[in-house]
């Protein structure tokens, strides 16, 4: 069986859920092969194997922690020529995006970007997207070169299949470009404790109708109560009622979880396109005709302050 890229994102050692997504998908089309880059690269290994990948690359150097992306491009070009695969998986953040676009670029190959399933066709992966603002979906292949494909967080169920993840030492050699652009400074994000908004399995998110930045305490705490991340819409952005980090939206982040509750969000086709390929879409609104009662699954006509603290307390009082 065909062997497939897996780029490996994780912090110091520890995989990140999207690209355990990955290894599910990578399965369905051939032996997934790990790159894992940068400190803590070895420990990934684990985890990697526990979740099926049959090989696991690994590189340590400074520059991926001290320059921007074209090292870990490099280190991935040589994972692609040690390998020679099937196909590159790589997770659809926005470094991901621009690592794929680039390696790419140097193989001469097609790229998919922002699919949201996989599956095996008879002339190589077909990938699923959401297209034209979520209004369409379609199911696409590379027909040139072997397929470069960033998945969105949340596409696929994490899956325990035990393989070998035999760890291997990668030869990486840095281009003259990879040192072109130097990190300066990082700063820690402000941890709320709460899942990373694109990758949470269950999103709560607000909007014009929460009026204010004092009323989104009702939003985090229905978040809470169902260990969620929490959500904005554009409008609750731009009148500075929480931060542009958490906008959902054509503007904003991308999100496709199980389960997402809109909370006096109207539903412009702007929200939409970030939040339309959830799996189960919750919608509290006053307005009977908000057109976002036209794609949930549940709708609740009525005032936010009467219903979400009423939903919050029963969640909790379910949960003992």
């Amino acid at each position: 069986m065909a062997e497939v890229l897996v780029y490996v994102d994780h912090v110091d050692g520890a995989v990140r859920k999207p690209t355990l997504e990955l290894l599910t998908l990578a399965r369905r089309i051939g032996e997934p092969v790990a790159v894992a880059l940068g400190n803590g690269a070895a420990d990934t290994a684990a985890a990697l194997a526990e979740h099926g990948a049959v090989k696991v690359l690994t590189h340590d150097a400074s520059e991926y922690a001290e320059y921007l992306v074209v090292p870990k491009v490099d280190a991935l070009q040589a994972a692609y020529d040690a390998v020679s695969p099937a196909a590159v998986l790589v997770p659809s953040s926005a470094e991901g995006k621009e690592i794929a676009a680039r390696l790419a670029l140097r193989i001469g190959s097609g790229i998919i970007t922002d699919a949201v399933d996989l599956e095996a066709g008879d002339e190589g992966p077909v990938a699923t997207q959401s297209v034209f603002a979520a209004s369409f979906t379609t199911k696409s292949r590379v027909i040139k070169g072997t397929p470069v494909i960033t998945v969105k967080p949340n596409s696929a169920a994490v899956e325990a299949a035990p393989a070998a993840g035999a760890v291997e030492t990668l030869a990486v050699t840095f281009s003259d470009q990879a040192t072109g652009t130097k990190v300066t400074a990082r700063t820690p994000r402000e941890s709320t404790g709460r899942p990373e908004l694109t990758e949470a399995a269950i999103v709560v998110s607000g909007g014009r109708g929460v009026n204010g930045a004092e009323n989104f305490s009702i939003i985090e705490a229905l978040a809470d109560s169902l260990g969620a991340a929490v959500g904005a819409s554009r409008a609750a952005v731009d009148a500075g009622w929480y931060p542009h980090t958490n906008q959902v939206g054509q503007t904003g982040k991308s999100v496709s979880p199980q389960l997402y509750i809109a909370n006096g969000i109207s539903g412009a086709i702007q929200h939409r396109a970030g939040m339309q390929t959830s799996k189960t879409i919750v919608a509290v609104n006053k307005d009977a005709e908000a057109p976002i009662f036209e794609l949930v699954d549940y709708g609740v006509v009525g005032d936010l302050f009467d219903v979400v603290p009423q939903l919050t307390e029963e969640i909790k009082a379910r949960k003992g």
